[in-house]
């Protein structure tokens, strides 16, 4: 399985897969750069205001 990112830009930003890939080459080790890129306008919270991970990882798997 290749890791896969999921983003949420800023109201008004634009930002391209290209962009998030270079972005993360050098903060990430290699096996953990994404392949490919999905943006979303909102990231699902729970009552918390935590990122529910588990319906990201349901929905894009």
């Amino acid at each position: 399985m290749s890791p896969h990112a999921v983003v949420c830009p800023k109201a008004g930003e634009v930002v391209t897969e290209e962009e998030v890939i270079q972005y993360v080459d050098g903060k990430l080790a290699r096996y953990k750069i994404p392949k490919s890129v999905s943006f979303i306008d909102e990231l699902p919270k729970s009552s918390a205001g935590k990122a529910m991970k588990r319906v990201l990882q349901k929905a894009y798997l």
